[in-house]
Parts: structure tokens; C-alpha cells; sequence
């Protein structure tokens, strides 16, 4: 196993923003799009290297990139660096990073985070909003959602006449296309048309997905998946769940409801999941799970109850300390938590596996020893092991990945758009 590179979420944003494709990895997009999305994956980039990168002439690359800069999405940037030691410093390309503003926000059961993101990637401002961890009717969640973007715009000096698009990231069974959330640990409603309500509440295109595919794009757009056209992220917090990402594009299922990860059943009547079913693989993993028998190996008297966080860290304490039986809670955890990897690479046989999030700070998940029972549980051990590899981000990393969502989405509009004009 090696560790991530990013550590704590820190971005150099002089690499530029989004995925870097190769020629093979283009999907049908207009070429004008192709080369936009690679001048804002590399922040500076000679045309040359525009020609070389797409594989299209010099002159296509000339021509496309001055309709680009007339319509204000491009511009000249002097004095970039040389491929070379000799010559003139060659005139770059970069995007028009305050042309456009998206915001991205993650709803959560304690505290709901948002990010303004500009066209480029950068973060622009970021707010958080503390809430009460109750199930909410769907009106209620979406005025927390529309309070937060307030604050956030109010820190940024900006207003929402400022922002083209809105994505949020939400735990549970969430349709994309449709912008229905089947079921959420954060709504009272079942079949809730969230992408609708904050249409209506925001005035603006609004955009949803599951939360774990909000960490996936974060790890597409800004982590170490930049470069890899096919890799899975793991996430292992409140819940447990799994993006995919397939040629530099995430994979949703074909009903946009796939990669529930945590969802999985490991066991026959099993732990009873918070979805309502049991023998989940969320069921023994997760935080809520991990503190279901926390109180039994603490001795915590129910006279007086500690908090989710306050006792999963007192049980890691006494872990660390010798607890027996704080030590077998994360022992059996990480057991399941291999099975459920080996399955992942036996069913896809990703290039790597990215355990991703803002805590991974439980040792005994993440020891080499559940690293080495996942590569024995897989098939074919003869072949190279699949790469698993950590990364630890801040608390806005989930609302990065709605932005580089709202960004994605932002991007096919303005491109669609020029086409039918």
C-alpha cells in the first residue's frame, strides 16, 4: 500500500484543475470543449502543446482558441515557461477563471459545508453550517441549503446573480439524472425530488449526486485520480460508500444508481443496516456501526450517554492502549473491510483503489495486515497487486466534488449552447 499525495487536501492549483486526458480518453466532445477542458487541466499551456496533447494541427488549435478568447473563456498569458532553454518564453493559454462561479455544497447529518468554486477549479470562498443530526422534511433541508449559500456568497462579496449552477451531494440511494434521493439518512421523505426543490429555492440549474461520487470527482478534478483514467474510491465515515471512475468519467449505473458500496450484503441476517435491511457491509464498518458495541467493550453506563464522535475516539484510545475488546471492534472491522475490497477488485480489477475522506484516522482499518487479507482474498495473485492507496483531505473536500460536479455540467452547457446558437 502507498500513502496519497495530497495530504489534508492540500492543492497546488499551478497544476490545474480537472482530469488530464489522454487522445484516447476523449469521449464525442467538441473539439473547442477538448481543448478548454485541457488548458484548464494543465492552468497554463502553450498552444504547441495544445496541437501535441489533442493530436490536431497547429493552425486548428490557432483558430479555436481565438473564437475561445473572443468569447471570453480564454486568454494570452506572456512569459510562461520554456519547453526548452532557448527561444522566446512562449505565449500560454489560460481559463477566464472569474467568467463564470458554480457553487457546491454537502449536505450532512452534522454540519452542512459549501464551496464557491470559479470556471478555472479554484476555490473562491468556503462555509460551513452547523445543524442539528436529525432527519429533516425536504423544505427544511433546503432552506439550511439555501442559508449556507447565502453566508457563503456574503463572504465572497458576491451575489447569487454571480453563479450559473448549484450541486449538492447527499448520503443514500440518489438517482443523477432524475434528481430524486430514494433514501437518505438526512431525509424524512422517501422519494424526494431534491434537484427540483433547490431549482425552485436557488432560481438557478441545480445538480445532485451521491455523496461518495461527490469525493470521487474531488479525487478526479483535484487528487491523484487526475492522471488515472480508471480507478474506485472508497470512503468509510458515517456511512460507507464507492465511486467508480471508467476512461476519466465516473460510471453511475444505468439507472444512475449504482456503486452502493456499503450496501452490499456480507452477511445473511446480519447487523441491521440504517437503510433498514441487514447484512450490509455499511452495517459493520461505519461509524454508527463501530459504536453499536462500543459501549459494551467501554463499560459506558447508559445513565450517561457520550457522544457518536467523543466514543468512537475513546475506543480507538483504548484500542491503542491494550483494550482487548476495543482492539477486536476494529479487528473484525477491518476483516470486512478487506472482503469488501477484495470483492471490488475481483468484480472490476481497478488499476488502483483510493480509500478516501476527512477522518481515516482508525489505524487498525488501515493496517497492513488488512491490506496484505485483501490481496489474499483476491483472484490471481500471480498478477501485479492492485495499488491501494490513502488519502486524507480536509472537511471541504466533499464540496469540492459538487463544484467539480456544477464545473462539469457547467462546461457541457456553455459548449451545447455555442452549438445550437
Amino acid at each position: 500500500m502507498a500513502s496519497g499525495t495530497l495530504q489534508d487536501g492540500v492543492i497546488d492549483p499551478q497544476n490545474g484543475f480537472g482530469p488530464v486526458q489522454s487522445v484516447a480518453g476523449r469521449d464525442g466532445k467538441p473539439l473547442r470543449q477538448q481543448i478548454f477542458e485541457q488548458v484548464r487541466a494543465h492552468a497554463l499551456i502553450p498552444r504547441s502543446e495544445l496541437a501535441k496533447s489533442l493530436n490536431i494541427s497547429p493552425a486548428t488549435v490557432t483558430a479555436l482558441t481565438a473564437d475561445l478568447i473572443a468569447e471570453g473563456l480564454l486568454r494570452e498569458v506572456s512569459g510562461a515557461q520554456r519547453e526548452t532553454g532557448r527561444g522566446r518564453p512562449p505565449v500560454a493559454l489560460e481559463v477566464i477563471s472569474e467568467a463564470r462561479y458554480t457553487i457546491g455544497i454537502k449536505i450532512s447529518e452534522e454540519a452542512h459545508s459549501a464551496v464557491l468554486c470559479d470556471l478555472s477549479g479554484n476555490v473562491v470562498a468556503k462555509a460551513k453550517l452547523q445543524t442539528p443530526s436529525l432527519r429533516k422534511p425536504l423544505a427544511e433541508l433546503v432552506q439550511e441549503c439555501r442559508t449556507l449559500a447565502e453566508q457563503l456568497l456574503q463572504q465572497a462579496g458576491k451575489s447569487l446573480d454571480d453563479v450559473s449552477i448549484v450541486s449538492a451531494g447527499i448520503a443514500g440511494i440518489v438517482d443523477h439524472n432524475t434528481g430524486i434521493v430514494t433514501w437518505s439518512p438526512t431525509l424524512t421523505e422517501r422519494d424526494a425530488n431534491l434537484k427540483a426543490a433547490l431549482s425552485v429555492s436557488f432560481g438557478k440549474p441545480c445538480t445532485i449526486d451521491n455523496d461518495a461520487n461527490m469525493l470521487t470527482l474531488a479525487e478526479l478534478w483535484f487528487g491523484i485520480g487526475r492522471t488515472r483514467p480508471d480507478f474506485v474510491v472508497v470512503t468509510i465515515e458515517h456511512g460507507v460508500g464507492m465511486g467508480i471512475v471508467m476512461n476519466s468519467q465516473l460510471f453511475r449505473g444505468t439507472r444512475g444508481l449504482g456503486t452502493e458500496f456499503g450496501h452490499t450484503k456480507v452477511q445473511l441476517d446480519g447487523a441491521l443496516c440504517r437503510c433498514g435491511r441487514r447484512g450490509c457491509l455499511e452495517a459493520y464498518l461505519a461509524d454508527y456501526a463501530l459504536a453499536r458495541e462500543a459501549s459494551t467493550a467501554l463499560g459506558t453506563s447508559r445513565l450517561s450517554p457520550m457522544s457518536l464522535p467523543d466514543m468512537l475516539e475513546t475506543l480507538y484510545e483504548q484500542a491503542k492502549a491494550g483494550n482487548k475488546g476495543a482492539q477486536t471492534i476494529f479487528r473484525r472491522a477491518g476483516r470486512y473491510l478487506a472482503v469488501g475490497l477484495s470483492n471490488i477488485i475481483n468484480l472490476i480489477d481497478p488499476e488502483m483503489i483510493i480509500l478516501s475522506g476527512e477522518k481515516m484516522r482508525f489505524d487498525y482499518l488501515y493496517a497492513d495486515e488488512v491490506f496484505a487479507e485483501t490481496q489474499a482474498l483476491a483472484l490471481d495473485q500471480s498478477r501485479a497487486p492492485c495499488l491501494i492507496e490513502m488519502q486524507t483531505w480536509d472537511q471541504y473536500v466533499w464540496a469540492r466534488g459538487a463544484a467539480a460536479l456544477a464545473l462539469g455540467e457547467l462546461t457541457d452547457r456553455i459548449f451545447s449552447e455555442a452549438r445550437t446558437a
